[in-house]
């Protein structure tokens, strides 16, 4: 809570230095939640945290995940994280910007991840989806797939799986699906 309170006295101070330069804008109390729940981000050392639009704009901002085990190892999947004024109530908006071959991404980059839809509660936060997100490189989930072909093939031949992902991630063709290289 004291870190709240700095901010806020942080921007009255701002407004005041201001000095004809027009009113700061105000946070809202999404964006004081959000700016809580960088600052005490403890992501794995697999992830990094960027924000394309600059220090101002912390409601647009992008998750790299890199792998260190499982099918994906070496890859590397960038997300980008959407956040609304109303955040905590309401989830980020999280979609995978590389193509990748998983039965729990589609091919547009819409995510399964149970936290960032029925399961979302207030109480979670960014650091919690962040390790969703790579719980989701370390263990595939079959039986809640968005990529229903991945997931079937997952389940059933676990060996043509392994195989179809090292082919997707070194930039080559699954079925009728090129996929970019991202190791």
């Amino acid at each position: 809570m004291i870190r709240l309170f700095k901010v806020k006295e942080k921007q009255k101070e701002e407004a005041g230095n201001a000095k004809g330069r027009g009113p700061l804008k105000k946070q809202s109390a999404g964006e004081l939640r959000l700016h809580k729940d960088i600052s005490e981000l403890n992501l794995p050392k697999s992830c990094t945290i960027a924000f394309p639009n600059g220090k101002d704009d912390l409601m647009t901002f992008e998750v790299s995940i890199k792998p260190d085990e499982g099918y994906y190892m070496g890859g590397k999947f960038v997300f980008t994280f959407n956040v609304s004024s109303v955040y905590p109530h309401d989830a980020p908006k999280v979609k995978c910007k590389t193509k990748v071959y998983h039965p729990n991404i589609d091919l547009e980059g819409n995510v399964c991840l149970n936290i960032l839809r029925e399961d979302w509660k207030p109480v979670l936060n960014i650091n919690t989806i962040v390790y969703g997100l790579y719980h989701l490189f370390t263990e595939p989930n079959h039986e809640d797939p968005l990529n229903l072909e991945a997931a079937a093939v997952l389940r059933d031949n676990p060996h043509t799986f392994r195989s179809n992902v090292k082919t997707a991630m070194g930039g080559g063709r699954v079925g009728d699906t090129y996929f970019s290289r991202c190791i």
